[in-house]
């Protein structure tokens, strides 16, 4: 198998894809951030002295999406058309799991996109309630499911 990132002198390159044709990508991709039951019930009761947790993470998560070419060496800057965050409250654990939803009509997937906006979102959490619990764990940040494109559609 050949690695696309790589020319025939074995050079990083970014992939041509001019010639690929526009299809209707989704990614969904998810990820878990475990915290100790006093910080979730400061998250969860909006009571954390930086503000809104989850909301700023959700904010994150988008923005983390739409840098993602900026972050990632190889990655094509996309028109991303849609995002869509969403975070469930895991009180059992205690965690929170962020899933995001990425959406374009192009050349290319959408996959890197949602796997660095979850992974954003959470290292917003993160920051924000690092002052009262240095022991967070950030776990499976996955792709979920992805469809469009040549190589078809993916489910977990």
């Amino acid at each position: 198998m050949n690695l696309t990132h790589l020319d025939e002198n074995n050079k990083p390159k970014m992939v041509d894809v001019s010639d690929k044709d526009e299809t209707t990508r989704v990614a969904i991709a998810s990820g878990v951030i475990e915290v100790t039951p006093e910080a979730y019930d400061i998250v969860v009761n909006n009571m954390a002295k930086k503000g809104p947790v989850l909301q700023t993470a959700v904010i994150a998560a988008i923005q983390g999406a739409k840098q993602t070419s900026n972050l990632i060496p190889m990655c094509h800057p996309l028109m991303l058309t849609s995002i869509k965050a969403d975070v469930e409250e895991l009180p059992e654990i205690p965690a929170f799991k962020l899933t995001l939803i990425v959406k374009l009509k192009g050349k290319t997937g959408v996959e890197m996109e949602a796997l660095t906006g979850v992974s954003l979102g959470l290292l917003t959490i993160y920051d924000m309630l690092k002052a009262i619990d240095k022991g967070m764990v950030i776990r499976n940040v996955q792709l979920e499911r992805k469809s469009g494109g040549k190589s078809g559609d993916f489910k977990r």
